[in-house]
């Protein structure tokens, strides 16, 4: 080989590298946004990127693209290390036909897919593209086809991150709704399946691009992004500790880490946090950085469904998986947004062998003619099906409430916790006193000379009776009761027991959960 060869390699792969037209960089920046490349190295382990296919051009004809071949075709592919563990990543490079997709660019992320599932590691998608290339057709619509298959045969099996930092439109969006996690950038990135043009046109709305579909709308109401943050750098360095809590595969344990913070803390303020009162509203998730290591947890979709709390964190070094209900947030009761959230949560959780704590404060399902007629029943059972259906080690602590149906679907011990925790706080029953003595008793209240003196009376009898904290524990449906300021270290001991946990489920194809 002769130096003049290696000489038009390195320039051919700079030019790959730097993009067919300076001017594109300069237009990207003044947005606001990194290229495709810029992004990998913030992504990645510093020098460890190793690119696939630097040197694809598609093979188009007509509408003008036989004159246009870029190097990369818009889409720069590889795999490289985050915190030393491999990553496979694609960037869209919105300098090349807008990121738009067609064949080429479209086989270089099948064969990356492939090839991370192939390796058992997890994949990165960094999105900036303007949806199909129409100039390439039907061809460009069966590249997505492609992508979406093979999103569903990873999910499960590799963790999947999506990243938007850019325009994402029309069947593009299916791919990060079908991935484990989305991130959002403010102001620079949008997710619609019709532009405000189209909707406009149709519907006569007239809406802007981020009030379609922009990262808080997905964050706050649409619940499709699971993280928002204002800039690509700090969004990017939250993708690097979201995967430092998860296993490369369905085949591994979550890495586990040195701890610092004594397995045996007392969690005391826990004795203070939590109100006796049930009616007092508290933040649920000062509770879970108490009991969490150095007081770090990771919440998802932390602005969408806020009555249930779902984050990750570590215990001793271990990585576990918190649902909890946020009595500030509609007195912790479970609807139908919270219950999909949670659900999610679970089951990803499930495939990926991080141990579930859950911390229940729950007085029951919503009420309301909305709930029951878009679905409660249906769609809070994917919260029920989730839990049954999970193997992982799995612990509960009831705070305070735990009323009726929401106490079951709160991975009670009926449903297969293998540990079930109470506080001396706790009341577990099937409806609060107060209802139910207006049900037992109505009849006697309603002909009493003073209903209110009798109906008090038989509030107090129905909680010393049916709801004292010791109650369901005498009947084996709670293993121990606990002093607030002992949790940390008894759900510590309790998951180390439970890490050889093993558990078959019936052989089956796939179970069939509630849409």
């Amino acid at each position: 080989m002769t130096q003049e060869h290696l000489d038009e390699l390195n320039a051919i792969k700079e030019e790959a590298r730097q993009g067919p037209d300076p001017a594109a960089t300069e237009r990207q920046h003044a947005k606001g946004k990194l290229t495709a490349r810029e992004r990998i190295e913030l992504l990645l382990d510093k020098g460890s990127f190793q690119e696939i296919e630097p040197l694809r051009r598609h093979r188009a004809t007509g509408f003008g693209l036989e004159n246009k071949k870029p190097y990369t075709d818009g889409v720069v592919t590889g795999w490289g290390t985050v915190d030393g563990r491999t990553v496979f990543v694609y960037a869209h490079d919105f300098r090349i036909f807008g990121g738009a997709l067609g064949e080429a660019h479209a086989d270089k992320i099948h064969k990356l897919m492939d090839r991370a599932i192939a390796a058992g590691a997890p994949l990165v998608s960094l999105n900036d593209g303007a949806g199909a290339r129409i100039q390439e057709g039907v061809t460009a619509l069966a590249g997505y086809g492609g992508i979406f298959r093979r999103n569903t045969r990873a999910s499960g099996v590799i963790p999947q991150i999506s990243v938007m930092l850019g325009p994402c439109a029309g069947g593009a969006a299916y791919s990060p709704a079908l991935t484990d996690f989305v991130f959002m950038v403010r102001d620079t990135s949008q997710m619609f399946i019709t532009g405000p043009d189209v909707v406009k046109a149709v519907t006569g709305e007239d809406i802007t691009h981020n009030g379609l579909g922009g990262a808080d709308v997905h964050a706050d109401t649409s619940g499709v992004a699971h993280f928002v943050y204002d800039d690509e750098e700090t969004c990017l360095e939250e993708v690097r500790y979201l995967l430092s809590l998860l296993p490369s595969n369905n085949r591994e344990l979550p890495p586990a880490v040195p701890a610092d913070d004594l397995a045996d803390r007392p969690t005391k303020a826990l004795r203070e946090l939590v109100p006796f009162d049930g009616n007092r509203p508290y933040d649920i998730r000062q509770v879970i950085e108490e009991l969490a290591d150095d007081g770090e947890h990771f919440e998802v979709s932390a602005s969408w469904a806020a009555n249930i709390v779902c984050s990750l964190a570590r215990l001793d070094g271990q990585v576990v998986g918190f649902v909890a209900n946020q009595p500030l947030s509609m007195a912790g009761v479970l609807d139908i947004k919270s219950s999909e959230k949670a659900a999610r949560f679970v089951q990803f959780c499930d495939a990926f062998n991080i141990p579930l704590v859950t911390l229940v404060d729950v007085p029951g399902f919503l009420p309301g003619v909305d709930q029951e007629h878009e679905g409660i029943i249906r769609r809070g059972a994917k919260l029920l099906y989730a839990y049954c259906d999970a193997t992982v080690p799995r612990i509960s602590v009831v705070l305070r409430k735990a009323y009726g149906g929401a106490y079951i679907v709160m991975d009670s011990r009926s449903i297969g916790a293998d540990i079930a925790l109470a506080w001396p706080t706790n009341e577990i029953a099937v409806m609060g006193a107060e209802g139910a003595a207006n049900v037992i008793f109505r009849k006697q209240i309603a002909a009493a000379d003073d209903p209110e003196a009798v109906r008090q009376q038989r509030i107090k009898e129905y909680k010393a009776e049916l709801m004292h904290p010791y109650y369901a524990a005498e009947r084996g449906l709670v293993d121990d009761v606990i002093d607030p300021g002992e949790t940390r270290e008894v759900l510590i001991r309790s998951l180390a027991m439970l890490r050889a946990k093993h558990a078959e489920l019936p052989h089956r194809k796939h179970g069939n959960p509630p849409q």
